[in-house]
């Protein structure tokens, strides 16, 4: 009789626990760059955290590295084939144009802040474009100001044309065309080969990337321009199918770690990143060329950069949104926080 009920006790137990397990949703997380990189090391665990805490434990993340090339990750969450990823706006040319806005070059903020404002003006202006049609947008972010890392020094303008300079699109591609370089489209990934077997001569990415990266290995001149050059524009997002097939209090939950609370925690991440890869470049003997505010080549930059604001505004003209309006809110925005934050 004791093994009896000690058995259908055991039973029980047995059942309760595989129902449990069974209630239990894994949502897929698809991501890429280095494992040091900040999505990697801080955010996307940083999220899973928060999700699992939020939903109780019944949504559990997994995250998955390399699934794809970066500019497929759009594509792989609207297919289902991954429930949620992040990826870089300049690969999708034709198609996000809008978040382009916080990358153009002036907004002199941290990332941080850059990133929070993106996504006020992305829900105020932007979301009725549909540029994120067939995602759900979790946060939007961008890295640290983009700055010149070279093989050779780099003292003039003069010393870079016909460079060639690797790109990732977006702001970039107008960047370069006014520097007079010659562009050259790759990865991210393939930087550090293409710099060591001399294929580039130099790149276009945040100070991060000299630790991310190991760009110190390969590029040791780096310039770093007062505010950067211009701003990586991502986003992080997810398959609203996925969110329609859980429980509505378990989607409202990872809706409600999201957003402007997860785009503050991205943009602090790259912010950090690039401290770090400051110390990685001084520690490896990089020589680091700080420009000031009124160095020639800062000078000739602001120069150069004239009217990319009106372009960016004719380039969005399809899009139905208050072009205007919305980059001089971005920048309120953006300036606005990176002040509270200096107090």
């Amino acid at each position: 009789m004791i093994k009896s009920l000690a058995g259908a006790a055991a039973l029980a137990l047995g059942m309760t626990a595989s129902a449990t397990a069974s209630a239990e949703t894994t949502l897929i997380v698809g991501t890429w760059q280095p494992p040091g990189n900040p999505m990697n090391a801080i955010v996307w665990p940083t999220w899973a955290e928060w999700v699992e805490e939020a939903t109780e434990g019944r949504v559990k993340v997994k995250i998955e590295q390399d699934v794809g090339h970066p500019k497929t990750y759009f594509q792989l969450v609207e297919d289902g084939v991954i429930n949620a990823g992040w990826s870089y706006h300049g690969y999708g040319p034709g198609r996000f144009k809008l978040p382009v806005a916080v990358e153009l070059p002036g907004l002199n903020v941290s990332a941080e802040a850059a990133s929070v404002a993106l996504w006020e003006v992305q829900e105020k202006y932007f979301a009725d474009a549909n540029e994120f049609e067939g995602l759900q947008l979790l946060a939007t972010l961008t890295h640290g100001p983009g700055q010149l890392h070279t093989i050779d020094p780099i003292n003039s303008f003069d010393d870079l044309k016909g460079k060639k300079i690797r790109i990732g699109g977006g702001v970039q591609t107008e960047l370069g065309e006014r520097m007079e370089i010659t562009p050259v489209a790759a990865p991210g990934s393939k930087v550090y080969e293409m710099m060591q077997q001399g294929v580039i001569d130099g790149v276009f990415m945040p100070v991060t990337e000299q630790k991310s990266l190991r760009l110190h290995e390969v590029a040791p001149n780096l310039t770093v321009f007062p505010g950067g050059l211009y701003l990586g524009s991502f986003s992080m997002f997810i398959d609203p199918y996925f969110l329609e097939d859980l429980d509505p209090k378990d989607a409202e939950a990872i809706l409600s770690v999201s957003g402007a609370k997860l785009s503050a925690l991205a943009g602090r991440a790259w912010d950090q990143a690039d401290v770090e890869g400051f110390e990685a470049a001084r520690a490896a003997g990089v020589t680091i060329k700080e420009l000031g505010p009124n160095d020639p080549m800062t000078l000739e930059f602001r120069e150069m950069i004239k009217g990319m604001d009106q372009a960016w505004i004719d380039s969005v003209a399809d899009r139905g949104v208050d072009a205007a309006a919305a980059l001089e809110e971005l920048r309120t925005i953006a300036r606005e926080y990176e002040a509270q934050k200096q107090e």
